[in-house]
């Protein structure tokens, strides 16, 4: 039987970098399509349901839903837009037959826009340019859409990709339009998304397939419901799916792995999950009753597998050590403690997780964790220590590979935006770092667009000096951009710390000797213990002090002297930039209620042998 069109459907990812107002957009989409009621309450980047996508700004997992216009359904997909999140994007670009490919008004394409169109463009993907923001006061849309079209080209895009639809947008306000000159009037009057939707409907291909033939879902997601277990996210390929059916599990790699009847069939209504008795080929739906399937696993019918091939996912680049925590202060925070604990949260993590690697040890209290980025690692940690784990991190370390006998190191593409001023300052610490200059654009409203090929290593620690450097006014962005051979040592800690010398809690008196040793991380009445860090020294080297001494009683000359004793305010590390922080002879100790720097070997005693021992050689 020929395959059909289903013309009221279409399946479309929207793909941007961070900040470009993607989430926004699908807010405005749900709104105009009548998806809430007039008088429903509904929250700002309401697709952003996760905490930490809430406090930080920023998409961290592809999420799914759908707006009916007028007879149009349309599935979406919202997509992370930060580079360390790539993985969710590749996967979920199975899912859907085009892409919006939004971009900032004002900022034109950025690292990730450049991944997340090559992926897009190699998937033969119909693309739809949304120049969002055009709202802005320093907005330049026009050369916007020539930077676009030089991406296009650049990333080797054939006739019919070059040849995409615009759309000018203004995602915040909820109005679009296809013609540039109408830009001040929409400016004064607004409108709403319909030229939008009309391009969805006009320039993305809507599902072809024969509903008759045997059933193929490729799994592209993993959600987890309380009441009935995993669910399944995936698209009807091939055939239908019914509710009650017997399904296989297989997969290209290991075939048949198990058998199952589908409990529950959903598909997205708006942000919600509708019940259904069945769905045909194109749509996206969710599928509860079998606890083995993974993502990248194919559903058939149980007497007819034929797994379909899932998208390959680029190789993590930065690698951390998950250990138990073997702190003094061990177990006093967290639920979780032990290594089964920890070994089975990172399992499970990464079932969903599909860009991220997980290798045991020779040792069962420690894993290996290998992800897209310090970013990508972060948040994982952040999430395991709100849901109770208490463990230790060590330094990110990039991942090297051997190609024909020559080591080979990752390198990030790194855009940065930085005031002329401090360009001379930016570039000297990028060349610390082995970068190399390959763009640099004439300045626009005083910022400077500098373009750097870098090694990953590099980067490890760079954010927080950079922000140091351009008081705070610089943009840093980067993307992995392939592997190239080792290019040399690099220094990236020029300075030491300052270690606590005992167990006990600091005190004014001994934080105030120990501050003009260096910048201070704690300040007084904080549990301490020894080989803790509570510093950082200016000079390179390690420095004990005691911050637990006390003013000797008999020394007193006044009841109030210890008033005048003025501490400057401690600098207080955000995790982030304690992973940034440490060197390869320390760790990060996280539990829920605290984020602490120490030693790998604690005591003051045991640390000078081994540093002798290394000397010696």
């Amino acid at each position: 039987m020929p395959s059909v069109k289903i013309e009221n459907l279409r399946n479309i990812a929207i793909i941007a970098h961070v900040d470009h107002g993607k989430t926004t957009l699908v807010d405005a989409m749900l709104r105009q399509a009548g998806t809430f009621r007039d008088n429903e309450q509904v929250a700002e980047r309401v697709m952003d349901s996760n905490d930490l996508e809430r406090e930080r700004g920023i998409t961290i997992l592809a999420k799914n839903t759908a707006v009916q216009y007028g007879d149009l359904r349309i599935n979406i997909v919202d997509t992370p837009g930060h580079a360390d999140f790539g993985g969710e994007v590749e996967r979920v670009l199975k899912m859907v037959d085009g892409v919006l490919l939004l971009v900032d008004a004002y900022d034109g394409p950025m690292p990730q826009t450049r991944f997340v169109l090559r992926k897009a463009l190699s998937m033969g993907l119909a693309s739809i340019v949304v120049i969002n923001k055009v709202d802005r006061p320093e907005a330049r849309p026009a050369e916007v859409h020539d930077h676009v079209l030089e991406l296009y080209m650049e990333l080797g895009a054939d006739d019919r990709q070059l040849d995409f639809p615009v759309v000018y947008a203004s995602s915040r306000d909820g109005y679009a339009f296809t013609d540039l000159a109408e830009l001040d009037e929409r400016l004064r009057t607004g409108g709403d998304l319909e030229p939008l939707f009309k391009a969805i409907r006009a320039h993305v291909p809507c599902p072809v397939g024969d509903a008759d033939l045997p059933l193929q879902l490729l799994v592209s997601n993993l959600d987890y419901d309380n009441y009935i277990g995993r669910i399944a996210v995936g698209r009807v390929e091939r055939g239908t799916i019914r509710l009650g059916m017997q399904a296989a599990v297989c997969s290209s790699a290991d075939g048949v792995r198990a058998t199952s009847r589908i409990a529950k069939l959903y598909r997205y209504q708006g942000l919600a999950r509708a019940d259904v008795e069945s769905a045909a080929v194109g749509e996206i739906v969710c599928v509860a009753g079998l606890p083995d399937i993974n993502i990248g696993d194919t559903l058939c019918p149980a007497d007819a597998p034929d797994p379909l091939p899932f998208v390959d996912i680029d190789e993590p680049t930065i690698a951390m050590t998950f250990s138990v925590n073997d702190s003094p202060f061990a177990g006093r925070d967290g639920r979780f403690v032990t290594s089964r604990h920890l070994r089975d949260r990172l399992f499970k993590e990464m079932e969903t997780n599909v860009s991220m690697r997980l290798e045991e040890t020779a040792t069962p209290d420690a894993f290996v964790v290998k992800g897209r980025g310090e970013l990508h690692l972060s948040i994982l940690i952040e999430t395991m220590r709100r849901q109770g784990y208490e463990f230790q991190v060590s330094k990110p370390r990039v991942i090297m590979k051997e190609v024909d006998g020559v080591r080979m190191e990752p390198v990030e593409l790194l855009l940065v935006d930085v005031p002329e001023t401090y360009v001379g300052v930016v570039m000297e610490g990028l060349g610390r770092r082995r970068a190399e200059l390959v763009n640099m654009l004439p300045p626009e409203k005083g910022y400077v667009r500098l373009e750097f090929r870098i090694p990953s290593r590099g980067l490890i620690g760079y954010r927080s000096e950079f922000l140091t450097d351009t008081k705070g006014n610089g943009i840093l962005n980067s993307v992995v951009s392939g592997f190239e051979p080792w290019k040399g040592d690099i220094e990236i800690r020029p300075h030491g710390v300052l270690i606590a010398w005992e167990d006990g809690e600091s005190v004014t008196y001994g934080l105030y000797n120990a501050q003009e040793r260096g910048n201070l991380f704690i300040g007084a009445g904080i549990p301490v213990y020894e080989g803790m860090i509570v510093g950082e020294c200016p000079r390179d080297e390690d420095i004990v002090v005691n911050i637990c001494k006390k003013k000797h009683v008999t020394n007193m000359r006044a009841a109030g002297s210890d008033e005048a004793l003025r501490l400057v305010p401690p600098k207080v590390l955000s995790l982030e930039q304690c992973l940034e922080f440490i060197a390869d002879d320390e760790l990060v100790e996280v539990t829920p209620k605290n984020v602490r720097l120490r030693k790998r070997v604690l005591g003051t005693e045991q640390r000078a042998k081994l540093r002798s021992k290394v000397e010696r050689g």
